[in-house]
């Protein structure tokens, strides 16, 4: 197996015994970039130097017995995380060239850990997107089939590790942006609970929606970045004080005695019947491994989550994307007549449209007569769709549903028609809507296109979600198999 295909426990237990260097394993991964890469655009920006430059001192921590799961193991890093000295784009002309002077804190802990970036990840542009085509830059394209899509908002991080071109990768999710790309690359995508990861250096899109999380090969390397990324941090007024659990703990292939529920609601108008095929057989296997399935589930206003997503979202978004007026950093309009009219221009040409479109939605949300028809009931929705999840929990352990109705469809396919666009992520933003976890893992493959299943738990419930995903994948290969870029 090429280096670049180890797994994180994989490379970590290489790297302990010393048969490996975290410098070779770097420059196999920086080598993978260089040869796929052109076709998969999964990066803004590579930062050779710096990974080779960290390889080299996880090399002596490790010769020094000072080492811990992710020392020396290649990263990369959605561009929408801050990185003290290398640029953080978002994937938009904004801040295109755009240098923090800070590290995100989940940026700080896996410095703590040793590890080496090897890049930043292209993305919708501000995290607003369900395809990696909105990105200002350059569309990402899905390694299983370059004509399509790789999902988005975190579409760079999910074809990166898919591809070979990082061990793993950082991405956020605020309404799928993690399990929606996770499901169409078919490797292991998971959002945490709302406040179980700091979102302190998180370039902000939906400030109530946003979390971080890790997209991985397997289950036991999701559980190791979890382990390193989780924990209070006062810099974020969200984030939770509870104790961190080792994840790892938890990665038990027995689902005896666990309530696996099934919201017939997930399965919705329009999914492709070949989805549904393979999601309903994935849970027919977790009924095999000894949980106890029940089918009669109900989540009745899941349906209306979408239009309260599309009103939460903007107007969130229009709120944090306000403070871009060119006059502290980022894009600058300078050929304007007046102060306005330069604010105006900056918005104008460092915004893409999807952007613009959603700054619309939100303003319109906001504004004078509107507020109470359609925000104040957005939040009342969302007060439904979270109690319903908890009385859900009351019944089942952990509830499974398709990741996506359907397989990566074609570049350019719906790019005319946000609608279809948005109807991407049906089956994952009520998930951030609750503020609950929830995780992808590799189901199977349509047509040689892949499938996620999305596993679904109540708050600070990964342990379980972990234990479910662990067992479905220890008695499947799904997971093990690459795509042939």
């Amino acid at each position: 197996m090429p280096l670049y295909n180890l797994s994180i426990h994989e490379a970590h237990d290489l790297l302990s015994r010393g048969e490996i260097s975290s410098l070779e394993l770097t420059k196999a991964t920086l080598g993978r970039i260089d040869e796929v890469d052109g076709k998969l655009r999964s990066f803004v920006t590579v930062t050779r130097e710096l990974a080779l430059a960290q390889a080299q001192q996880a090399d002596e921590r490790i010769k020094a017995g000072d080492h811990a799961p992710l020392t020396g193991i290649p990263v990369l890093i959605k561009d929408n995380m801050c990185t003290k000295g290398t640029k953080t784009t978002c994937s938009s002309k904004m801040l295109e060239n755009f240098v923090p002077p800070y590290d995100a804190a989940v940026v700080e802990k896996l410095n703590a850990q040793g590890m080496v970036m090897v890049g930043k990840g292209n993305m919708d542009e501000f995290a607003m997107g369900s395809s990696t085509e909105n990105s200002a830059f350059y569309p990402t394209h899905n390694p299983w089939d370059l004509e399509r899509v790789p999902g988005g908002s975190s579409g760079g991080a999910t074809t990166a590790v898919a591809a070979g071109e990082a061990v793993y990768a950082l991405g956020s999710d605020t309404g799928g942006s993690i399990r929606q790309p996770a499901g169409f690359c078919s490797v292991v995508g998971l959002k945490p609970t709302y406040g179980r990861v700091s979102r302190y250096g998180l370039v902000a899109f939906a400030s109530s929606l946003d979390q971080i999380g890790p997209v991985t090969r397997d289950v036991t390397d999701c559980a190791l970045v979890l382990n390193a990324i989780a924990g209070h941090d006062p810099r974020d007024s969200t984030s939770v004080d509870q104790p961190v659990p080792d994840y790892t703990k938890s990665l038990i292939p027995d689902l005896k005695g666990l309530r696996i529920g099934v919201p017939e609601e997930y399965f919705v108008e329009g999914m492709e019947s070949g989805v549904e095929q393979v999601v309903r057989q994935a849970v027919g296997k977790l009924g095999e491994l000894g949980a106890e399935v029940d089918w009669g589930v109900s989540l009745p206003n899941t349906p209306a989550a979408l239009a309260c997503y599309y009103i939460i979202a903007p107007s969130e978004a229009m709120a944090n994307l306000a403070r871009y007026d060119g006059v502290k950093y980022g894009f600058s309009a300078r050929e304007a007549e007046n102060m306005w009219d330069a604010m105006e221009k900056t918005r104008q040409y460092g915004f893409g449209p999807e952007v613009k479109r959603r700054i619309m939605l939100g303003t319109y949300a906001l504004s004078a007569g509107y507020y109470e028809a359609y925000y104040l009931k957005a939040q009342k929705v969302r007060t439904l769709i979270t109690r319903e999840f908890a009385d859900a929990f009351a019944r089942c352990d952990v509830l499974v549903t398709p990741t996506s109705p359907t397989v990566p469809f074609r570049i350019g396919e719906r790019v005319d028609d946000p609608m279809q666009m948005y109807l991407a992520d049906v089956c994952t933003l009520p998930v951030n809507i609750a503020g609950i976890p929830g995780i992808s893992v590799p189901a199977g493959f349509v047509d040689g296109l892949p499938v996620g299943m999305q596993i679904l738990g109540k708050p600070f419930s990964e342990e379980t979600l972990l234990r479910v995903a662990c067992a479905y994948e220890q008695a499947t290969d799904w997971g093990q198999r690459r795509p042939g870029v």
